[in-house]
């Protein structure tokens, strides 16, 4: 996940630390407040005994969710390799128990425990992070702070659920929904939420609701999700040597062309107001040598809006830039064939919105609100944004603690608050789950 940045810097004696809370370009609002009925239905929760005895065990247990937490950041989770993280997930919800575990077809680890009732909720966080194979995730402490790589998004998240579930065993916390904790492939980059994908594809079991808990602190509230289209464009040709065969068509520069036309137009369009919108061109490369005409050139491509019909609006405009560039590099050619472009698009994250006044967003801000923290709503690109554009209730919330250097080497952990954060993310689950009638 991308998100806010927090900075831990240490100036003339003086550290400052900023949290992570909202998963990056969430764009959190005023301060939310619940209704006076939900919050006191949350609150009734807050007060049961049961409730509180796992309240207090997460606080007297937060010795073993940091040692969870050092040993699952130093298994490699690289995108498309989550198998080692996934399988120790997997060992420690049967250590802890549940009623079943499985692994499924795209790699999402799944513990099931369940309800007395009827309903399915799922808590997630997700296994992969950003960082490739060989990436050193050994962790380096100093002081009170933690650093490796990928210790905040997620694996902060995934040790969360871990809690969450050793809470509600010792406290014999019983709901009456199924829960499904569950380590979750796929969110990360180019995995393009394929684990979510897969959770809630066409005929999969029903799932009445959806708790990510991704990024750090105690405040934020991801009840939107921000939509974006990812492409990998190929421009290919002959080729041939620079000084021989000029006059051939040249990729590279027809990409050249293609990117001026797209920042342009899509400049335009994104600074003449609407809805927020954002475009980006990442990566790019080809060729083989300075005095070679490349037979291709590539670049990756981000774009993202709040609203669907602007997305498809700057979509557009991408492709149309693109074809020009081709069509201006191919007829200025002076010999050879003409050149091709591939348009593949390799992320494709839909948006939405959980109404503010939706009760599982009043039980949000409510169990924020109870467990000391600040509630405000903002919108992101997390694994929420699939049950979100399904119409199903799902939230993105932080999994407690401070940090910042999110998707660099120095990403770090301070375990300020930690325990809130947990108590805050089981008060909602339990909100939402419904306490069997057996605790009354």
């Amino acid at each position: 996940m991308n998100r806010t940045l927090g900075l831990g810097l240490t100036l003339l004696g003086a550290t400052l630390c900023f949290s992570i809370s909202l998963p990056a370009a969430a764009r959190a609002q005023d301060p939310a407040a619940a209704s006076p009925e939900v919050e006191a239905e949350v609150r009734a929760i807050l007060e049961n005994p049961r409730v509180q005895r796992a309240f207090r065990y997460l606080e007297e247990t937060d010795e073993q969710t940091m040692a969870d937490l050092r040993e699952l950041t130093q298994i490699p989770a690289p995108p498309f390799m989550e198998e080692a993280r996934g399988r120790r997930f997997a060992e420690r919800l049967e250590e802890i128990g549940v009623d079943s575990i499985w692994t499924d077809e795209v790699g999402n680890v799944v513990g099931l425990r369940r309800g007395r009732g009827d309903g399915t909720i799922v808590i997630a966080g997700h296994l992969d992070t950003v960082f490739p194979e060989e990436t050193d995730v050994t962790i380096r402490q100093r002081g009170d702070t933690l650093f490796a790589p990928g210790i905040a998004d997620d694996t902060r998240g995934v040790v969360t659920v871990l809690a969450i579930l050793r809470a509600m065993n010792a406290a014999e916390v019983e709901t009456d929904f199924d829960i499904w904790f569950v380590g979750n492939v796929g969110e990360e980059g180019l995995g393009d939420l394929r684990g979510m994908k897969h959770l809630f594809r066409e005929g999969a079991p029903r799932i009445d609701g959806f708790i990510s808990i991704d990024g750090l602190g105690r405040d934020g509230v991801t009840n939107a999700g921000l939509g974006s289209y990812r492409y990998l464009v190929t421009f290919a040709g002959p080729g041939g040597h620079s000084w021989g065969a000029f006059g051939l068509a040249n990729p590279m520069h027809a990409l050249g062309r293609a990117i001026a036309h797209f920042d342009a137009a899509a400049l335009e369009f994104t600074s003449a107001g609407g809805p927020r919108t954002s475009y980006n061109v990442g990566r790019m490369g080809g060729g083989t040598s300075v005095n070679s005409i490349p037979f291709d050139a590539w670049i990756e491509v981000d774009m993202r809006s709040e609203s669907p019909e602007s997305l498809d609006r700057i979509d557009a405009i991408f492709r149309d830039a693109m074809q020009k560039g081709l069509e201006e590099e191919n007829a200025g050619r002076a010999r050879g064939e003409p050149l091709t472009v591939v348009v593949d698009k390799i992320g494709d994250r839909p948006s939405g919105e959980v109404a503010a006044d939706d009760p599982f967003v009043q039980r949000a801000v409510a169990a924020t609100s109870l467990t000391g923290g600040t509630p405000r709503l903002g919108r992101s690109s997390t694994d929420s944004n699939i049950p979100i554009s399904l119409g199903i209730p799902a939230v993105t919330i932080g999994g407690g603690g401070a940090g910042g250097g999110s998707h660099s080497l120095d990403e770090f952990y301070i375990n300020r608050d930690g325990p809130e954060g947990i108590q805050r993310a089981l008060l909602l689950l339990l909100a939402q789950a419904g306490l069997s009638p057996v605790m009354e």
